[in-house]
């Protein structure tokens, strides 16, 4: 401090000079006085010692010093008139220092805006020479180092609540409601994040229907997780169901989705895989298209059976038309699983044995299947998928189910 050689007072905090009582037993605070004055400095120590502070204190004589010697502080106390830095300039460059530590500043009477000036800038309070004494000094460099861990964790909240909303709003453009008004099938839908702090990834599906008779169904999955893959995810969608809705040719739909995945992408690894389906409900039929996706299974007659179509090319690797495979239901009673490779990735038992599609279609055709209800089918094969895997699965898990007349 330059000028008096009187310490500090902190500004409105309970209790007063001769007050007494001790502070309760806390937790040391280890603190960097920045002060140019060696008195002050001394003073500083002895009125910390004389209220027998939990305090470590370590001094730096110019921000330089500081520099060096913040690494770990829970608190800076900083004078305002120093030799390589004058007034708020110096709080800015501290602030800069270490985003950690707390920070209180000195100042003298008749420079008391200065200290508003600090708060204002990001100093968790100030203190005025010449009006504090050890008991009030240890409670403001205890109190200043709580409302920065307040702020930080009120910080921290905000930022997970955007990350929220942010994946609500992406999650809601990768899961879209079902564009249909016909009652000949029933459609259901799910998502569950992976175990990977719950970042939502790049799963996406969607149904579309463009005439009475006729329903189109995209299932997909790009690679990763994250908000990039994500919104990569919506735009294939979108893309898609504006294809699809713009009457482009059954070929010619995925071709243009992979040239749309292919600019938009991030880095050139980035892949996508997909499972495209046109049911044509007039004749019973459904037309199946795969581009490195695992293949739907049909739920018929009290059988589970995946459907043969060739697995196809993922998406941005090599681009190539998807073949067609047409699938014809035996029945009118029949339901069709799309899902995600999630599901089939888990673990079966202790060793490394993968459930992969075999397994699912195993669980699908047990007894026990087939008395869970369609609309409940989807999150109970996520629940026994689970139980084999011995926890949560690692990857992201969607799945579309749409069925018809009893649906198995």
């Amino acid at each position: 401090m330059t000028g008096s050689s009187t310490v500090p007072r902190v500004a409105q905090v309970p209790g007063g000079p001769g007050d007494p009582q001790r502070l309760p037993q806390r937790e040391r605070l280890r603190v960097l006085l920045v002060e140019d004055d060696e008195g002050d400095a001394f003073l500083v120590r002895e009125l910390l010692a004389e209220a027998d502070a939990a305090v470590d204190l370590v001094v730096a004589t110019s921000l330089t010093q500081a520099r060096q010697r913040i690494g770990g502080v829970d608190c800076v106390l900083l004078d305002l008139g120093l030799p390589d830095a004058e007034g708020l300039d110096g709080l800015r460059q501290v602030l800069d220092m270490s985003s950690r530590a707390a920070v209180c500043v000195l100042t003298g009477r008749k420079d008391e805006h200065l200290g508003i000036g600090a708060v204002a800038e990001g100093a968790q309070d100030y203190l005025v020479k010449g009006q504090v004494d050890g008991v009030l000094l240890s409670r403001a460099l205890h109190y200043a180092v709580e409302r920065k861990r307040a702020d930080e964790n009120a910080r921290r909240l905000r930022e997970v609540e955007l990350r929220q909303m942010e994946s609500a709003r992406l999650e809601r453009g990768l899961l879209p409601q079902p564009l249909m008004d016909t009652d000949q099938v029933a459609v259901h839908t799910f998502y569950r994040p992976g175990r990977h702090a719950a970042l939502i990834g790049g799963d996406f599906l969607d149904v579309v229907q463009t005439a009475p008779d006729r329903i189109d169904l995209i299932i997909g999955d790009v690679c990763g997780h994250g908000v990039d893959e994500a919104a990569l995810g919506v735009e294939l969608r979108v893309a898609w169901r504006a294809l699809t809705l713009a009457g482009v040719a059954d070929d010619e739909v995925l071709p243009a989705v992979e040239q749309v995945l292919i600019s938009e992408r991030s880095a050139r690894e980035i892949f996508a895989t997909v499972a495209a389906v046109r049911l044509d409900l007039a004749r019973n039929r459904a037309t199946v298209r795969l581009a490195g996706h695992p293949p739907p299974l049909i739920l018929s007659a009290g059988t589970v059976s995946p459907v043969p179509a060739p697995s196809g090319l993922l998406l941005g690797v090599q681009p190539r038309r998807p073949v067609a495979f047409e699938v014809d239901f035996d029945t009118e009673d029949w339901s069709l699983l799309l899902y995600t490779d999630g599901l089939i990735e888990g673990r079966v038992g202790k060793g490394n044995e993968r459930l992969d599609v075999p397994g699912l279609s195993a669980l699908l055709g047990a007894g026990d299947s087939h008395h869970v209800p369609l609309p409940q089918l989807p999150g109970w094969l996520v629940g026994r998928t689970e139980e084999l895997n011995g926890g949560p699965l690692a990857d992201d898990v969607a799945m579309l189910l749409v069925s018809r007349g009893g649906g198995r």
